[in-house]
Formats: C-alpha cells, structure tokens, sequence
C-alpha cells in the first residue's frame, strides 16, 4: 500500500482503485465515429429519466472533426454544445461536448454508483476504459469489482493504493480546460511534444535535444520553457511562492 493512512466513514480506509474494462455506451459509439482519436473523458453527467443523462466530454483527436456530425449519427444521442479547447499543437483538437444520451444498460457510470463508491476519473483511450474510483473498504472495492466483471466480462486492476482524501467526483476535463487557458503556446507546445515523444516516461525515450530538434529551437529554449511550464502548473496547485 502507499500513502498514508486515512479514514472515511467511522475509520474505514480509502481506497483508490484503478482499473481498465470494456468500452459501451454513447462514448464507445463515438469513439467508432471518430478516425483519429486519443481519447474520450467524461467529465460529468446528470441523470435525466427513462435511461438519459445530460454527459460532458472533452474528446481529443489527432485530426479536425466535426462534432455534430459525429453525434448525429449516434442513436439515442443528441448535441446540446460544443467548444473547442484551444491548443498549440496543429496536430491536437481538443472538444468539450454537452450531449444528451440514452444510455442502454451496462452504463459504466451506472455500475459504479450502484456501489456507492466514487467516480474519479473515466476517460476511453487504448481501446478500453481507464477507470479511477475510490472506495470506503475493501468490501465495497471487491463488491464494485465483482458487479463489473460480471456484467462487462472484464475487470483488469491497475493499482490498489490508500489516499489522503478521497478525490472529486468527476470533472477533470475542466481541470484541463483551466491548465491549457494559463499556459502560453510555447508551453503548451513543449509540453505536448515533451509528453508525446517520451520524454516523461521512465526510462526516457527523448532527450532535450531531440525535442529541441522537433521544435526546431536551441535547447537552452527548451529547457526553459518547460520549467516555466512546470512552475506554472505547481503554482496552479499550490499557489504561487511567498
């Protein structure tokens, strides 16, 4: 286990479950529509009546799309509204959409209330759902891992880890939103091509020098520009320093 211990409802421990399953639903259908996308996060959705629920997604693509298009040929879904997330990657279009959507039984979201555990995080990438909860127990983990195995077929567990808190329900697609809007399109642009080459991954697969080649600047400018766009983000998190 990591972290350090917490309690939740008369001292049981919280749990952060992250695990992968099948895609359904509206956003399984989309992602069919789309030719070239990355993912699709959900990053809210209200219950309507008779199975609809009013979703917000943020869908990123490698290519232009056009969202009503994609939507209109769904059924049982509709769009209320559209923006696009300005980028600085010509390669990148990022979208949130409101839809209303008739989401036929298994709705991922539904399987994982019916747990009463909380939904942190869903997002559709790699061909599969990416899932983060987080549980009051390891009874109400077993449970909500028993109930999606059996309904979908498939329940692969990624990590198991004790937290400090136990995390917003949802919306992280805004978190982006907020992050991409403080950041200037040098950044922005380091950051994507710094993260789609390899460069956080551990071992590395690129160097400064390789992303300074890509961008085609010295690598002094590199440097800086991700440090700056790192404080950036701490200080979003943080606070800026005293």
């Amino acid at each position: 286990m990591n972290g350090r211990d917490s309690t939740l409802y008369g001292g049981s421990p919280i749990l952060r479950v992250e695990f992968t399953t099948v895609p359904t639903g509206v956003m399984a259908k989309l992602q069919r529509e789309l030719d070239a996308v990355r993912s699709i996060e959900l990053d809210n959705a209200f219950y309507v009546e008779d199975g609809t629920w009013l979703e917000s997604l943020t869908v990123a693509s490698n290519g232009t799309f056009d969202p009503e298009t994609a939507i209109e040929r769904i059924s049982g879904a509709s769009l209320f509204y559209s923006s696009e997330i300005p980028t600085a990657s010509d390669d990148l279009q990022l979208r949130r959409l409101t839809i209303l959507a008739n989401e036929s039984y298994p709705f991922i979201l539904s399987l994982v209330l019916r747990q009463e555990v909380i939904p942190n995080r869903i997002v559709l990438q790699n061909g599969v759902f990416e899932v983060v909860v987080t549980a009051r127990d390891w009874d109400q983990f077993r449970a909500m891992a028993d109930e999606v195995q059996e309904t979908l077929g498939e329940f692969e567990l990624l990590s198991v880890n004790k937290d400090e808190e136990p995390g917003e329900p949802l919306d992280s697609g805004r978190l982006t939103e907020v992050l991409v809007s403080k950041l200037t399109d040098d950044q922005l642009a380091v950051l994507e091509t710094a993260y789609d080459s390899g460069y956080f991954d551990i071992p590395r697969e690129a160097s400064a020098t390789d992303l300074a080649d890509e961008l085609d600047v010295a690598q002094s400018t590199v440097s800086e520009r991700l440090r700056t766009a790192e404080r950036t983000l701490l200080e979003l998190i943080y606070g800026p320093r005293e």
